[in-house]
Order: structure tokens, then C-alpha cells, then sequence
């Protein structure tokens, strides 16, 4: 079953075009305006301690977002066929997620756990976790993250079913704001089988339990 005409793959290639139309800004223009923040919450960019705060600041942003220059379709397209006709379910538990609201631009720190049932070919185990990573490391919201993943992986793998669950911790709301800090958010996502069979998709979730 291929999602690839549908709403869910729409809303994969719309957040990609959207990054890739931007003018682009040099390095040195993101440390200017590090500077001006730094100036703007009482500091000043040319104490010592700060002087290269700015560049550092871009460096790590780099990381942080670096899902923008990144294609988790390309990395999903080497599959393995010989698996001697395997075609239950594969689940990878627990898979550090990483990420930033796109409100706040605050952290996102969690857990993703990923399943398919292949379609007669698997695709490496890493491949799932830099799926994860792909989406994880743009500006984010939890749901939104939760659909992409599991949209890209049923499309790439051209797979009978998908689900993904995450369960994450958001900084802006345990830092700021209602400052709950020991509030987590859960979101799951079910696509073909784990959808359609309530089976299926139980033994999964019972799976995340163990």
C-alpha cells in the first residue's frame, strides 16, 4: 500500500520545499545576529568570555538542524530481499530523539520507538534510527515529527504497515511557562496493518511495555 500520492507524503515534501526556497545566510551573518541576542538579554558580545560564543553558537546550530540538508529517503533506498521470506513485524525500541519546538525553539528530548511489517524486502536497522534523526533534528512539533516518520518509512519501504510512537520531554514546557518538569508527552502514529488490524497494533504496543 503506497502513500506516495496521498496527504501524508503532501506533508513531508511541503516542509521540504519550504526549507529549500530560503535565501542563503553566511555564517557570518548568523554570528552577527547571535551578537545582537546576546546584547538584547543584558550581555556584551565583547567580553572575553563571550567573543567567540557566537561562532560556536553557529556551529552547534549546524548540528542541531541539520535534518534541513538531509534526505531520509535516499537513505531508506538500499533494502535487503534476502530474507528468506521474513514478513512479520520488526520493531527498534527506544531510539534517542533529539529535537526543537518550533514555538520556542526550546529542546525536545526523548524516545522513539519505530515498526514495520515488510513487504518483502527489510532495510537496515540503522536506516530506522537515521530516519528518526532526519526529522528529529529540524524545528519540530511532536505530532508532526510522529506523521513524518511514519509517512516516510511506509512510502520508502513500500512496507504493509508502520508505527512510530515517541515519548518526549519538552523544554518549554518544563523550563518556561507551566514549568512541569516531570511532564512528558506521548504520540503515536499507525499507518496500513498496525491501522487496520487492532491485533497487530496491540502486539505492538505491547511490545513497548516489555
Amino acid at each position: 500500500m503506497s502513500y506516495k500520492n496521498g496527504r501524508y507524503m503532501k506533508l513531508v515534501k511541503d516542509i521540504d520545499k519550504s526549507s529549500s526556497n530560503k535565501s542563503e545566510v553566511t555564517d557570518k551573518q548568523a554570528e552577527e545576529a547571535f551578537k545582537t541576542i546576546l546584547t538584547w538579554i543584558g550581555e556584551d558580545p565583547s567580553r572575553e568570555g563571550l567573543l567567540e560564543t557566537p561562532k560556536r553558537v553557529v556551529k552547534a546550530f549546524k548540528e542541531y538542524f541539520k535534518g534541513y540538508h538531509q534526505n531520509a529517503e535516499t537513505d531508506l533506498s538500499k533494502t535487503f530481499g534476502d530474507v528468506e521470506g521474513y514478513d512479520d513485524m520488526v520493531v527498534e525500541k527506544n531510539i534517542t530523539l533529539e529535537s526543537h519546538c518550533e514555538h520556542h525553539m526550546a529542546p525536545i528530548i526523548g524516545v522513539a520507538h519505530v515498526a514495520y511489517i515488510p513487504n518483502k524486502k527489510v532495510v537496515g536497522l540503522s536506516k530506522l534510527a537515521r530516519t528518526v534523526d532526519v526529522f528529529s533534528k529540524r524545528l519540530q512539533t511532536q505530532e508532526r515529527l510522529t506523521m513524518q516518520i511514519a509517512s516516510t518509512l511506509m512510502n520508502a519501504l513500500d512496507a504493509k504497515g508502520v508505527a512510530v510512537t515517541i515519548d518526549a520531554a519538552h523544554q518549554c514546557m518544563t523550563m518556561r511557562g507551566i514549568k512541569k518538569e516531570k511532564a512528558t508527552t506521548v504520540t503515536n502514529y499507525f499507518l496500513g496493518s498496525f491501522k487496520e488490524d487492532l491485533s497487530i497494533q496491540n502486539r505492538y504496543l505491547s511490545y513497548l511495555g516489555k
